[in-house]
């Protein structure tokens, strides 16, 4: 369980800015409000990083190049469609991002880096194949709905499909890894035995 939440708490940080705009967004109606406060704290987020002498990875710097970006163009257009269209620009990065093979380490403990290597390039490519879905679908109900029910709809499906990825992800993982686990020990046990 330490473990999940570990992974959950990483995953959070990532998504941070972008979660606090589309709360501030979804609280005030206001974008440039919105966009500016989720810019800044994109950039407290590094700073700390930074202060501390931490190491900043991939993940990181993707979602605060994502974060700058997406805010600079939507306070230039101040476009309503945009701000619409926006996420599903970002899945399309985030997506093609995570086409790289091991994304995932940074969310794994040491043991499922040993035992499950290869499940987790699975898992990372369905992350992957999740985000380009998520794309579509934003354009699909962006285009053919109003601001309010696109939020709503959006909002509540960016929730409900990452939080049930997580733990699909999770579950298939270590399920596997005891398994493995198990396995690993039975032969010791079977090689101990036959007298040599």
């Amino acid at each position: 369980m330490k473990n999940l939440l570990q992974a959950g708490k990483l995953l959070l940080l990532d998504m941070a800015a972008t979660l606090f705009f589309l709360v501030l967004y979804l609280l005030t109606h206001n974008v440039t409000l919105s966009v500016v406060l989720g810019m800044a704290l994109g950039l407290a987020q590094i700073g700390w990083q930074f202060a501390r002498s931490k190491p900043i990875d991939i993940m990181q710097w993707m979602s605060l190049f994502l974060v700058l970006g997406a805010g600079t163009v939507t306070l230039i257009t101040n476009d309503p469609r945009f701000v619409m269209i926006k996420p599903s620009v970002i899945y399309v990065i985030v997506g093609i991002v995570m086409l790289k093979r091991g994304w995932m380490n940074r969310y794994l403990p040491p043991v499922a880096i040993e035992l499950v290597p290869d499940i987790a390039i699975i898992v990372g490519y369905a992350w992957a194949a999740l985000m380009f879905f998520s794309a579509a679908l934003n354009v699909i109900v962006a285009l053919n709905f109003d601001v309010a029910t696109w939020s709503a709809a959006m909002s509540i499906y960016g929730i409900v499909s990452k939080a049930v990825m997580f733990l699909i992800s999770y579950a298939a993982m270590r399920t596997i890894a005891v398994a493995r686990r198990r396995r690993a020990a039975a032969r010791a046990d079977d090689v101990a035995v036959i007298p040599g």
